[in-house]
């Protein structure tokens, strides 16, 4: 019989913990789900997030530009000052603009699409490694989209973004193993701020216009409704905690039963 330690789903007590994107409506339930597992844990986000939404009290916090190479240094130096090392890294931050078929999409919202979603994954996770190396069963979990895989028009350079974030999460598993497991997890639409543009973007005005057609999405949806963050949250503690040791260059979809890969 296994361990009864083994079998636990969620991230131990202790485990330190650092989050991008952690003041979005995920990375808020994610944090606060860690925190109250008795994780350490430090959050990585845009000061003007940090600022609205706070943080939970005894976690961290660090303002950072997640599309700038020195600003996500200078945020992960804080926190191995703060920490020493990690034992995990989740990478939620990300956004998308407004909608454009791709033979239409201006280079600008190409390259800002992109930037914020691909790259921020990129230098974070670059950034992040290191101290994951001196951690204990260290895990990194990528945040991608069903969008990777199925991609709709209007959304072309996140899909695409989102389709890299999946070749990068491969890629670091092979590349880090057996020092450090890395999955994603790919939701479908989630009812946060995201869907009117994202948590520092103008999506925390609940009177910003949805990007999205909520009653014609949901008749795709088997299960019927739009997920919440704690559909999210779940999945990401497993791929944090002892329960997935066996488990790398994986993605888990979170969506309903929309799409089945």
């Amino acid at each position: 019989m296994p361990h009864a330690a083994s079998l636990r789903l969620i991230p131990p007590e202790s485990r330190r913990i650092a989050v991008s994107g952690g003041a979005g409506g995920i990375g808020r339930v994610l944090v606060a789900a860690l925190a109250e597992a008795g994780c350490r844990v430090a959050v990585l986000d845009l000061p003007a997030s940090l600022e609205r939404h706070g943080v939970p009290d005894g976690v961290l916090s660090f303002p950072v530009d997640a599309t700038d190479e020195a600003s996500v240094g200078a945020a992960m130096a804080e926190v191995e000052a703060q920490f020493g090392s990690l034992d995990g890294f989740v990478a939620l931050a990300g956004f998308t603009r407004e909608k454009y078929a791709v033979a239409e999409t201006p280079m600008d919202v190409w390259d800002e699409v992109l930037g914020g979603n691909l790259d921020t994954a990129f230098l974070t996770c670059r950034a992040a490694v290191p101290l994951l190396r001196g951690g204990n069963d260290a895990a990194i979990v990528l945040v991608s989209s069903g969008l990777a895989l199925k991609p709709t028009p209007g959304y072309g350079p996140y899909s695409v973004a989102k389709a890299g974030i999946l070749a990068l999460t491969r890629l670091l598993a092979q590349e880090n193993a057996p020092a450090i497991r890395v999955n994603a997890v790919a939701p479908a639409a989630v009812d946060t701020a995201f869907l009117r543009g994202g948590t520092g973007r103008g999506g925390d005005d609940a009177s910003a216009a949805q990007r999205l057609d909520i009653e014609a999405y949901l008749r795709s949806v088997p299960l019927g409704r739009l997920a919440e963050p704690r559909d999210v949250v779940g999945p990401i503690l497993f791929l944090l905690g002892p329960a997935s040791a066996y488990v790398t260059g994986q993605t888990l979809h979170v969506n309903g039963g929309l799409l089945m890969p």
